[in-house]
């Protein structure tokens, strides 16, 4: 799953972006590098990135605008986005990052374990709501091939045809076939047995045994 999830590291600092991208491609994920706020933007057009470790400082963009940027687009929003920072560090930038759409915020210095277990969260948060996603993408297919009949159904009083809506006349059974998840077996019931096979008594006797002559009054 690690080597499945790219991530992309954002910083204009050489060595801190070598030292970052070092401890994340060590813990097994894909690893994106850019330092600038243009090299953000292009890295997230062509690679799609899953996560995206952005520096709130960079020499063309503000961080946090970048990632409200990234937010608004509904090509990108997707995209987990986690500010960090070694100066705008107080609790109201913090804030401003995150209402601006932020997934997290991190201050620096950080120890290499505390920045790989805060990356470890965000990814399985991130994986977690992905199989959420699919989940309620299958559920939705799903109920997309589960069809029901609902509305006034043309049906010949005679030949029990049904008329669909292109105007053709189906047999009762193609019909619900087509339009539903139903699977049929024939039989007879016993009216039709008493009235096409008398002589074969299928049900024993059963108009003896029928609710209506049971009720009536003996003479």
């Amino acid at each position: 799953m690690k080597q499945e999830t790219k991530i992309l590291i954002v910083d204009d600092d050489p060595d801190m972006l070598f030292a970052t991208a070092r401890i994340i491609q060590k813990a097994g994920y894909q690893v994106l590098k850019a330092s600038s706020g243009s090299e953000c933007l292009q890295k997230v057009k062509e690679d799609e990135p899953d996560l995206i470790l952005l520096d709130v400082m960079l020499p063309d963009a503000d961080g946090a605008e970048l990632c409200g940027r990234i937010k608004a687009d509904p090509l990108t929003r997707s995209i987990y986005v986690v500010l960090i920072s070694g100066s705008k560090i107080a609790s109201d930038h913090q804030a401003e990052g995150l209402d601006i759409g932020a997934d997290g915020y991190i201050a620096r210095p950080i120890s290499n374990r505390e920045l790989l277990a805060r990356v470890n969260s965000m990814v399985r948060i991130l994986n977690a709501e992905r199989e959420r996603d699919h989940l309620i993408l299958e559920l939705r297919e799903a109920l997309s091939k589960v069809r029901t009949l609902s509305g006034l159904l043309p049906l010949c009083s005679y030949c029990k045809k049904i008329r669909d809506d292109k105007g053709y006349w189906n047999q009762l059974e193609a019909y619900l076939q087509k339009h539903s998840e139903a699977d049929f077996s024939h039989s007879i019931c016993p009216d039709c047995a008493d009235k096409h096979f008398p002589e074969m008594d299928l049900y024993g006797d059963s108009s003896a045994d029928s609710p209506d002559d049971s009720n009536d009054p003996e003479e």
